[in-house]
């Protein structure tokens, strides 16, 4: 993020637009839906801006730019054709520690305007920092037509209640929850369909009654996926914000862990080969306590909860404390990765099964089972292997697997981070070794491999083959 978004307060302040044709009347407009005080400056003016100045709407100095026109001004633009002329107004304005916006030049200016969804008072802006204009109002429509009208109204009844909520719910959490149960329930719809007295009285009724209720804990144990937020399931997404404290691993991404809600706390139990944060037997603990204080719970996970992310185990301990639980299923690794490094798992020319293995059992020896492992036609996919790959290709060769079987490694696979190394089970452990890989790894053994050279698709920077 090269700008921070903010909302300025420019109700009338003076405002001064350099600049009198069309794109100046458009920026002109925008302020004047601020109720800020506009003057324009220039020494023609577009007829609209005529018919604004005649209505007292604004005021007109026909003239050639000052920089004395600046005093007072709270927030300044150009919008003229003269390259000069914005560049002088940008210098003057920074000088005189004024913000200022130069159309179509985000090298000139202090503050960009981002392409805006009006639902006063809620009002959504789309930035993209001046690189792509046409993007952000691209983005704004399909906002635009997703948000109801009638969403500006909810947030107007809202803002009524909201002395009387506060004065009910003691606590910032209770507040926000009581909040977000309004916005799930029938009172948007009632303002939605133009029953807005209707919403009113059953928003004061549910003040006086969800007052006097404990609201119980809950967790929400949810499959993260593999790495790139796009494929996170709409549940997963809508419960990563409802949260109010949030308990993850080392295998959640940094970018899905950007959609967390940015109040949740958040609390990193995340665990390596023999380097626990905290002991699977205390998070499951951890995960009932914060709930049955009344907390909703995130357990958020890489991959899937049930394959290989030890979900079982802590809905076990929530159901022994009698603690209400969701669960929401993740793309697991081996999916999500092995289709971004274009490799299927099934082929009907090379495999009709898929073996998901973990790379070490619970007392951490690689005591697997290698004969089903070593059978023909089928794809193995390991978790968690890397430290052990040298014994695992030992193995797999030793009960009669081909020494030349393709396997690849993908590190941080799905991401623009992802890496892979393509190489036969004689040679894996080198030339793993030689890209410098780091866990998360996952390993991919099969002739689907092969296919790897013809359907790869996903190709960010990091990716290298060896």
């Amino acid at each position: 993020m090269q700008a921070l978004p903010i909302f300025y307060n420019i109700a009338k302040r003076l405002c001064v637009v350099i600049g009198g044709g069309d794109v100046a009347t458009r920026k002109v407009n925008m302020l004047l839906k601020a109720n800020a005080e506009v003057t324009v400056v220039s020494p023609a003016f577009h007829h609209e801006l005529e018919a604004l100045a005649a209505a007292e709407k604004i005021q007109l100095i026909r003239a050639a730019y000052d920089a004395t026109q600046l005093n007072a001004a709270c927030l300044v633009i150009a919008a003229t054709d003269d390259h000069l002329v914005n560049v002088a107004v940008s210098s003057d304005a920074k000088h005189m520690n004024i913000p200022v916006n130069v159309v179509d030049a985000p090298e000139l200016c202090t503050f960009t305007m981002g392409s805006i969804v009006d639902r006063s008072p809620v009002i959504i802006a789309v930035s993209s920092e001046g690189n792509a204009p046409v993007l952000a109002r691209y983005i704004r429509t399909r906002i635009e037509t997703m948000l109801p009208a009638g969403y500006g109204r909810i947030a107007s009844i809202a803002g009524e209640f909201r002395e009387k909520v506060k004065a009910k719910f003691a606590t910032t959490q209770q507040r926000r929850r009581f909040w977000e149960d309004v916005l799930q329930g029938p009172v948007v719809e009632r303002v939605l369909s133009g029953q807005e007295q209707s919403a009113r009285e059953l928003l004061a009724g549910m003040i006086e009654s969800e007052a006097s209720m404990t609201k119980q804990g809950e967790v929400f144990l949810v499959g993260g996926g593999p790495g790139d937020p796009d494929l996170l399931t709409f549940r997963a997404l809508r419960l990563m914000q409802q949260c109010d404290v949030c308990v993850y691993d080392k295998l959640v991404s940094p970018e899905v862990m950007a959609l967390v809600r940015r109040d949740a706390e958040l609390i990193y139990v995340g665990k390596a080969r023999d380097q626990h944060t905290m002991p699977q037997e205390e998070i499951n603990e951890l995960l009932a306590s914060l709930a049955l204080a009344g907390r909703r719970v995130l357990r958020l996970k890489g991959g899937d909860p049930f394959i290989f992310g030890r979900g079982g185990e802590e809905i076990e301990t929530l159901m022994e404390h009698g603690v209400p639980f969701q669960v929401v299923p993740g793309i697991t690794a081996a999916n999500g990765v092995s289709s971004y490094a274009g490799i299927p798992l099934t082929h009907r020319d090379y495999a009709q099964a898929c073996l998901f293995i973990t790379g070490h059992l619970k007392d951490g020896t690689l005591d697997l089972d290698w004969a089903s492992m070593a059978r023909p036609r089928q794809t193995v996919v390991i978790y968690m292997g890397l430290v052990g790959l040298a014994q695992i290709c030992e193995q797999l060769i030793k009960h009669g697997v081909s020494a030349s079987m393709p396997v690849a490694v993908v590190q941080q696979g799905t991401t623009q981070r992802q890496k892979v190394v393509t190489a036969t089970l004689v040679d894996l452990a080198e030339k793993v070794s030689l890209a410098g890989l780091k866990p998360p790894c996952l390993t991919i053994i099969g002739e689907v491999v092969h296919l790897r050279e013809k359907l790869a698709w996903f190709e960010p920077n990091a990716t290298e083959e060896v």
